[in-house]
């Protein structure tokens, strides 16, 4: 198939960016979004131009560094998908594709289609981990009971992999989605309650720093997430929340 590609370039952080147009052609159907980038890519350096700069690293649906905004959606048309997992069979011949960075303003660019999401790094370093006694009397977590609902819903919020698509996807650049998924992960199991208290409220308070936007309850940050992480844990964040603010 042949396509013409609407991208935006900017240089660096302090650089006005612009949408350039590209054509590519003989795309195979078969190929991943990113594959057609890197034929794109080939093509640019073959001549001598600069290519496009973009996020990637496992190309498996793993990691979420392959974040991209595809034609007004985060990782494109495709659901429970990364980008790197968008196939071009999602398009057809001759189509127009428009490709931006995720637009928030904790989520800077750095250069073309990457941005620097290390504020969800710093939410995480506030309050996503848990105290485990290491001085040789150590628990055997396979010991500890665990109901297999708080088991299964803790495994689920825990496979969010924080490439920032809620954010992307939400009107007021809400990371609620990521907070919550981190913050249920750990509440719903014993080892997570050491830091209960301190971990939500230090969480939330670094989400605001970061200057997130607050939840907008539309749901779309559900819908366009590649994992399918649940709203609830929005509501679970809340509540754990209020306790901690009665603590």
């Amino acid at each position: 198939m042949n396509l013409t590609l609407k991208i935006w370039r900017q240089k660096d952080a302090a650089s006005k960016g612009q949408m350039v147009d590209y054509k590519v052609t003989d795309i195979s159907e078969h190929m991943s979004f990113l594959e057609m980038m890197d034929v794109l890519n080939e093509q640019l350096v073959n001549a001598g131009e600069e290519p496009v700069a973009f996020d990637h690293d496992c190309r498996e649906g793993i990691c979420g560094m392959c974040s991209m905004y595809i034609n007004g959606e985060a990782h494109g048309p495709d659901r429970g998908v990364t980008t790197c997992q968008l196939h071009m069979r999602m398009f057809n011949d001759g189509d127009t594709i428009t490709i931006e960075p995720f637009r928030a303003a904790a989520f800077p660019v750095i250069k073309d289609l990457v941005v620097d999401r290390s504020s969800f790094e710093r939410i995480q370093q506030a309050g996503g981990y848990i105290s485990v006694n290491t001085s040789g009397n150590t628990q055997d977590a396979n010991a500890i009971p665990i109901s297999k609902h708080a088991a299964d819903e803790a495994m689920d919020a825990a496979t969010c992999i924080g490439c920032g698509a809620c954010v992307a996807t939400c009107k007021n650049s809400s990371a609620m989605l990521f907070v919550g998924a981190k913050v249920s992960q750990y509440a719903l199991l014993p080892q997570g309650q050491v830091e209960a208290v301190d971990r939500v409220k230090n969480m939330v308070a670094q989400m605001d720093l970061e200057g997130f936007g607050n939840c907008t309850n539309t749901g779309a940050c559900e819908i366009e997430c590649p994992k399918g992480i649940s709203l609830d844990n929005i509501a679970r964040m809340n509540r754990e929340l209020m306790k901690a603010s009665l603590k």
